[in-house]
């Protein structure tokens, strides 16, 4: 089964790069995206269901903004949008499709590096998300959660971490936070569990040179509960083509899709 996340900046923009042909190459059971930016009026066939897969989402009440959405070659079980908690909910932060024992959920949390208030309804949102976790491993069911998490959780996962300790993403109280997801909850760093090498990142600034001298953080992951987790055989972060000023996350796991 192989699962890929992606913060796409925009559906419109990553479709003009070229985003679809390589979709279909991937030939990914579920494709998780976030930050897709649009209302649903606004998506073309191919976005709402490329062929082969069923397509669902959860978009923002703000035109242009946030959003997140799932391809799927196997329709769910079961589809939920939103954890019940109206503010977030209504920035279309969180999508879970439920395939037999198997939860994959879908989660794009809030930035803080625009200012104050966007960094307090982050920790708003960690508030709130670490009871909707409980809930998750509270079923028993195997879950694998997916997206752009907007903290990079050790030093090791991005580049200038000493310059950026009091920078939205990598503040104490986030990393901590992100902590308490694997060493309380229990749940795995799936990239982490096969991959430990330095300069392994997920996203780069639009400013400098940061791509092309790979000054990165690894902000978006696959984690997961420890059952699912141990399945997990190879794990890629696709760069030869950009489609987003993220790169898509990949992981293939020995399981069948229910």
């Amino acid at each position: 089964m192989r699962v890929v996340t992606l913060n796409l900046n925009g559906i419109r923009s990553a479709a003009r790069k070229g985003f679809y042909p390589w979709f279909y190459a991937q030939r990914a059971d579920l494709v998780c995206l976030q930050e897709v930016k649009a209302h649903e009026s606004d998506l073309e066939p191919i976005m709402l269901a490329p062929k082969g897969y069923a397509g669902f989402f959860s978009l923002a009440e703000k035109k242009g903004y946030s959003g997140v959405g799932l391809y799927s070659r196997r329709k769910p079980d079961e589809v939920i949008r939103g954890f019940g908690v109206r503010e977030f909910d209504a920035e279309g932060r969180y999508l879970e499709a439920r395939f037999g024992a198997l939860s994959v959920v879908n989660v794009y949390l809030p930035s803080g590096s625009s200012g104050p208030h966007r960094q307090a309804s982050k920790y708003r949102f960690l508030a709130a998300f670490l009871p909707q976790l409980r809930k998750l491993t509270a079923r028993g069911r195997e879950v694998i959660l997916c997206g752009d998490w907007n903290i990079a959780h050790k030093e090791i996962d991005l580049k200038n971490w000493r310059s950026n300790q009091k920078n939205s993403g990598f503040l104490p109280e986030e990393r901590a936070w992100l902590t308490r997801v694997f060493d309380e909850l229990g749940f795995v760093d799936v990239f982490r569990r096969i991959n430990q090498k330095p300069e392994q990142y997920t996203w780069w600034s639009n400013r400098g040179q940061a791509w092309a001298k790979n000054v990165g953080w690894r902000i978006d992951y696959q984690i997961a509960t420890p059952g699912i987790a141990q399945t997990a055989q190879r794990e890629s972060i696709y760069k030869r083509k950009r489609f987003s000023d993220h790169a898509p996350l990949a992981i293939d796991y020995e399981w069948t899709l229910r």
